[in-house]
């Protein structure tokens, strides 16, 4: 195989056709292919990881960023490479899994512009004692198109024909540059520190980085000590929506398709020079905000709960970094004065883990929540349903969308999405939200991976699997379950906000919830509120258009933090220390 690999090369180099002089007739060529080679001066090598081929009508940006789960993205197949060496090659051809259309011999010939990347694996020897291949987290969140050290190759414009025998070369002559963590400032500081508890489980030292608001005139009261509001979500590359000047006068615009805005980069610098006038403000109370860095070999968040595959995330989070940065920040160090809050991941990750440490905290605000009953993952009910992708009767199905705007237009169906995650990575490597959530709630399979709840091509689901969900992570099942012993600990503590037309049909799983809790017994007097026809991630704000609540989430709780403090702090409590 490597020496019509070569000849192909050769004959591309010469400008032959495939064939012709080489004694290679005979050789079936289904479809036209790719060969990504890794050259002879590539730095530590070899390699694993996986090769992904993009194709793309249109040539900027790089086709790398035209990759989506949409019907319009780029078009992108993948294979795992092991060991691959300078100098080696892989081949992309006919039968490689793509996306959006399945199969290479299916790509409509054409003029296109071409770009390989490899994602790279590093190898873990999990305290376990089993040994996975995964992406290390980086510096990127687990973007594989940003993340320092992969490789891609320059673009080039190829005139592609399926039917016409032959190989394109793409060369991964590129490299991902590293990644400089930012710099502290007046008011953002940045804590790192190594997890016992993730260093264990993963064979490798880990580490968990805080970037931690502090308030006005931090420095000038040592006496004073803070309540502490952590702002669960995505990746965060510094403390995010906070800027200490006026928007920049020569920001080019960039139009938000989902809120028909023509500026909203604009919105947003707005809206974080905003939210660094109220925190200085003199009635602002003083409170440490912190966003954490807790990406991971499987996404760029860990969902902040203990995880058999992803490892005590949970417990490192609450019981070795909270701590730490109470005691470098000077926090109250109770959990009278922690709360939770965020949106979407962090909305998930504020009541799961409000739920899983009920004494820890005193509070989760949590805006369009990830599924928080299972019964409506967003559409599918996996203890229920057999096959996780379509409605299915005795002689038909309708696919479930994996999407929707609030006038109900679907530019994906949850197949797509899923398959789009299987081409950029098996065994959950694709760093996507469904790979993630296996990851996070599945058990661990033999050879050290998650366990699938549904088969990635066809979505049959497994209920061995879903069972285990359920018992483990159905934040609702949990509830209800347990709620004689924990409805003593979260009287008071649940705020959940969702909008009716939630992209991502979040809301169903709220209604579920919502359900349970007007009837639990003894009551859990929290809130349960919509935002009429709102969308993602809409934070619980009347009195503002999505797009500029779903911004405000810091100011926004923060009255409704403050009262709770009062009402439930403990005789003696230091309430006047951070009110200077």
């Amino acid at each position: 195989m490597k020496r019509i690999a070569r000849h192909r090369l050769l004959a591309q180099a010469l400008g032959l056709s495939l064939g012709i002089g080489l004694g290679l007739a005979s050789v079936p060529a289904q479809a036209e292919d790719f060969r990504v080679t890794l050259p002879a001066t590539a730095k530590n090598a070899p390699v694993d990881g996986r090769v992904l081929v993009i194709l793309a009508a249109k040539p900027d940006p790089q086709p790398r960023e035209q990759v989506k789960a949409d019907y319009d993205s780029a078009q992108v197949f993948g294979v795992t490479v092991d060991s691959l060496k300078p100098g080696d090659s892989t081949t992309v051809g006919s039968g490689v899994l793509g996306f959006p259309t399945l199969d290479l011999k299916s790509v409509p010939a054409g003029r296109y512009t071409v770009q390989a990347v490899l994602h790279r694996y590093d190898t873990y020897h999990l305290g376990n004692g089993k040994t996975v291949k995964l992406p290390a987290p980086r510096g990127a969140g687990q973007n594989w198109r940003a993340e320092p050290g992969n490789l891609f190759s320059t673009p080039q414009t190829v005139d592609f024909d399926p039917a016409r025998p032959g190989t394109i070369a793409l060369t991964l002559d590129n490299v991902n540059p590293p990644i400089t963590p930012p710099a502290d400032t007046p008011f953002v500081r940045h804590f790192k520190m190594r997890s016992a508890l993730l260093s264990k489980f993963w064979g490798r030292d880990i580490y968990l980085t805080a970037h931690v608001l502090v308030p006005r005139d931090f420095d000038k009261h040592p006496e004073a000590r803070f309540p502490l509001m952590i702002f669960h979500g995505h990746f965060p590359a510094d403390f995010g929506g906070f800027r200490t000047t006026p928007p920049d006068p020569d920001l080019k615009c960039e139009r938000s398709e989902r809120f028909n805005l023509p500026c909203y980069n604009r919105t947003e610098q707005e809206e974080a020079y905003a939210f660094y006038q109220q925190w200085i403000g003199d009635a602002f109370p003083r409170f440490l905000a912190v966003e954490i860095d807790h990406s991971n070999p499987y996404y760029d968040d860990s969902y902040a709960v203990n995880s058999a595959n992803l490892g005590p995330y949970g417990d490192a989070i609450t019981h070795e970094l909270v701590p730490a940065i109470e005691k470098k920040f000077r926090g109250l160090g109770q959990g009278w004065a922690r709360f939770l809050y965020g949106g979407s991941t962090g909305g998930w990750e504020s009541l799961g883990v409000q739920i899983k440490y009920p004494d820890d905290y005193n509070g989760a605000f949590a805006a369009c929540p990830d599924p928080i009953d299972f019964r409506q993952f967003m559409l599918t009910d996996i203890y229920a349903d057999k096959n996780a992708y379509a409605y299915e009767g005795p002689f038909g199905r309708v696919e479930h969308p994996g999407k929707r705007d609030w006038l109900d237009h679907v530019p994906y169906t949850m197949e797509m999405e899923n398959r789009l995650e299987l081409v950029l990575g098996d065994k959950n490597r694709s760093g996507g939200q469904w790979d993630i959530w296996e990851a996070v709630f599945s058990p661990m399979a033999a050879d050290g991976y998650p366990q699938r709840l549904w088969d990635k091509r066809t979505g049959v689901i497994d209920p061995k699997v879903a069972a285990y969900w359920r018992d483990n992570y159905d934040l609702r099942h949990i509830l209800e379950r347990d709620w004689p012993t924990l409805a003593p600990k979260l009287q008071g503590k649940l705020h959940i906000y969702v909008g009716t037309m939630d992209n991502y049909f979040l809301n169903n799983a709220v209604y579920l919830m919502d359900d349970f809790l007007k009837k639990s017994d003894p009551p859990y007097r929290g809130v349960v509120d919509y935002g009429d026809r709102a969308e993602h991630c809409w934070s619980g704000d009347h009195t503002q258009p999505n797009a500029i609540s779903r911004l405000r989430y810091h100011t926004f709780y923060l009255p409704q933090i403050l009262k709770r403090i009062e009402e439930t702090a403990p005789a003696g409590a230091d309430l006047k220390s951070w009110r200077y």
